[in-house]
């Protein structure tokens, strides 16, 4: 039996890499409050808010993307999944990654880095692999993005290691963005999709369509917002693309129909997840344009917001459609949607509030805490058990 789930668990990228990051999702962020609360095991490196930032983009994100993109890439190009030993040996990299940036404080910044930098370069290695073998040309940005992920990455390792706190704040929120632009690339595939055939499963009439200009355009405003927030933070001209890029955001989901989607969470979540992308550039406008709102306001309503809730989102979503379940959250999962929302709104406002500032940083780690700690628990049978046919 015990063989049986191994097999089953290293069958598809999704199932280890969506386990292991629900639960590294916990205890990162249990870390950090540690850390905040002047705790945090010595081993950490003197940086530690930039390991804090590196971490939920390099641990955090890159396991969902890896997990998601895997999978997907088998589906696009009808190739059998990435599996068995060399999925093996992807995700032993994306571990030993997480404990060497954890002992970064007591290791060779050189050793931390080759480590850290093992998980990016396979991850590239086979996406190159699949969608090339493939011959699946539409998917070609896919292993750009990768490739930029991992340069990010060790342009991070390289302020470092020289000791340039401007390179290592600008790799991370290079690497923000590029998250960013990957959810905008992905979640004009699969929401409008996902929801028109929902409603025509349903009868319902005008289901979501796409526009190709409004669609070109987010995607050029969101690279140029991405690009501007990372090297000019503080320039007005960021501030006004910001705002153009939340606008264009906005027009693109309003065509998507999400409000016909409330009776089924597991569809409308997708559409609220997405709704951070625009009041995140809106709020990153608003926080460069005035001084009344701090930018780690609208860095949290992106990072906490638009990449914490979609990957919550798509999670849940593709392990139920991938191992043969019904696509209906369960009530637990509902739960941690909506514990997951209040923990963001409570984080991206905690400035304004005007309560212990520090406290409301712990409510809102602990809302993160518990929606991710029920989204491991629900689906630890769903991720390790083999499909249900």
């Amino acid at each position: 039996m015990a063989s049986v789930r191994v097999a089953a668990f290293f069958s598809y990228a999704f199932r280890p890499f969506f386990l292991l990051n629900g639960v590294f999702a916990v205890l990162a962020i249990a870390l950090w409050v540690l850390v905040l609360h002047g705790a945090g095991p010595l081993s950490l490196p003197a940086d530690k808010l930039m390991w804090h930032a590196h971490e939920m983009m390099l641990g955090f994100a890159m396991a969902a993307i890896a997990g998601f993109v895997l999978t997907a890439v088998a589906t696009w190009t009808d190739r059998v999944p990435v599996s068995n030993g060399r999925l093996g040996l992807l995700v032993a990299a994306w571990l030993v990654g997480r404990v060497a940036m954890a002992l970064a404080g007591v290791l060779p910044e050189w050793q931390v880095a080759f480590v850290d930098m093992l998980f990016p370069l396979l991850l590239i290695v086979l996406v190159a692999q699949e969608i090339i073998g493939g011959g699946s040309q539409r998917n070609y940005p896919i292993i750009v993005i990768t490739i930029l992920l991992a340069l990010f990455n060790l342009l991070y390792h390289v302020g470092v290691y020289v000791g340039i706190p401007t390179a290592k704040r600008i790799a991370v929120y290079l690497l923000i963005s590029l998250v960013l632009l990957l959810i905008t690339v992905i979640a004009g595939r699969i929401v409008p999709s996902f929801t028109a055939n929902w409603m025509r499963a349903r009868g319902l009439a005008r289901p979501p369509r796409n526009h190709v200009v409004t669609d070109r355009i987010t995607i050029l405003l969101t690279i140029s917002a991405g690009l501007a927030i990372s090297l000019w933070p503080a320039a007005g001209a960021t501030g006004i693309i910001a705002a153009l890029a939340g606008f264009a955001h906005a027009v693109r989901l309003s065509r998507w129909r999400g409000l016909a989607t409330v009776s089924e969470p597991l569809l409308f979540v997708l559409h609220v997840a997405y709704l951070w992308l625009p009041i995140g550039y809106a709020l990153t406008a608003v926080s460069i344009l005035s001084s009344w709102l701090p930018p780690t306001a609208a860095l949290h309503a992106l990072t906490m917001g638009a990449i914490g809730s979609m990957v919550l989102a798509v999670t849940t979503r593709v392990a139920l459609a991938h191992t043969g379940r019904p696509l209906h959250a369960a009530r637990l999962t509902v739960v941690a949607y909506f514990v997951l929302t209040l923990a963001i709104l409570v984080r991206v406002l905690s400035p304004l509030i005007g309560l212990e500032y520090l406290l409301l940083i712990d409510v809102s780690a602990l809302g993160w805490i518990l929606s991710f700690a029920i989204f491991s628990w629900v689906y630890w049978p769903v991720l390790t058990q083999p499909r249900v046919e």
